[in-house]
């Protein structure tokens, strides 16, 4: 059905209600003499006469009194679901989907989530735990999290968490055979752990910054891997240096099981956000999750 094919019945009924041109084109916000071409163009497109006009009455014919009755229940279904729909912007409802790295869920996402899923019973949370660069758009997410400055800048960012640097550790045990760098370049001469991309599959270049200043470093060893804790493991275990971020490093370390060199060339930088596109709709749910996640620190 057309556009205008739809607009053409709406217009009959209103004046088959109403039984007036004239009080049908005040209920639908136009002139009598544009809604009475609309339903002559109606009843020639279907070959029937719907309404009888007198000069004081307009009346449904027999044909035109079975097309409103059709219609009616028609549209009182479509004005019933639109209703919930305006009712579902108007409380927090619906199914919000995110997709995050397992670290991040843990320790952020999930105490606000379980506190909002017991607070609002209608609110639906699904996490799909991913450590790739997510395209939210493509797989059909409501919003992601990443490090602030891996946000798309076509993306709206809201910071979850407090600012974080990366750290370059090494066991006690690797310190007893090898002496501490004192700078990056140095680092060529250690055995250090590998961490590879979950996104391109590329190996992670070391980054540090002092004064202002980028550095960028290959490092080489025995260990090449994707995961953050067994990272850690091969460092206790002595294999070579590893550079992760601070905030997991600390959860995983232990006391003493890790020793922290470089800490003056590994500025800190934006931390963990959530992102959305910033054409999205903001329903109230997800609106309400923005909200309980935004760091306040």
């Amino acid at each position: 059905m057309k556009r205008d094919e739809l607009g053409d019945l709406v217009a009959f009924l209103a004046v088959a209600e109403e039984q007036s041109f004239t009080r049908a084109a005040a209920r639908l916000g136009t002139s009598q003499s544009s809604l009475s071409h609309t339903v002559r163009r109606l009843e020639e497109r279907l070959g029937v006469r719907l309404l009888t006009r007198t000069t004081r009455k307009v009346s449904p014919t027999a044909a035109g009194e079975q097309l409103a009755e059709t219609l009616r229940p028609a549209f009182d279904d479509i004005k019933g679901r639109l209703s919930s729909i305006n009712a579902l912007r108007e409380r927090p409802a619906g199914l919000i989907r995110i997709t995050s790295s397992k670290y991040v869920a843990d320790r952020i996402l999930m105490p606000v989530v379980l506190r909002l899923m017991r607070e609002y019973p209608e609110v639906n949370i699904e996490i799909a735990i991913d450590q790739r660069l997510t395209d939210i758009v493509a797989e059909r997410f409501d919003a992601g999290v990443r490090f602030g400055e891996m946000v798309e800048k076509d993306m709206v960012a809201v910071r979850i968490g407090p600012e974080i640097s990366m750290a370059v550790v090494g066991s006690p045990e690797y310190f007893e055979r090898h002496a501490q760098p004192k700078t990056p370049y140095e680092l060529i001469e250690h055995r250090c752990i590998n961490f590879r991309m979950p996104t391109m599959g590329g190996l992670y270049v070391w980054e540090f910054e002092q004064n202002g200043r980028p550095l960028n470093i290959r490092v080489d060893g025995q260990f090449v891997c994707n995961d953050g804790d067994m990272i850690i493991a091969a460092a206790k275990a002595g294999i070579g240096l590893a550079a992760l971020p601070a905030d997991l490093l600390e959860e995983q370390s232990g006391d003493g099981e890790l020793v922290r060199v470089l800490e003056d060339w590994c500025p800190p930088f934006p931390g963990y956000h959530l992102y959305y596109p910033s054409r999205r709709q903001i329903t109230p749910a997800f609106e309400l999750l923005v909200d309980a996640l935004r760091y306040r620190g």
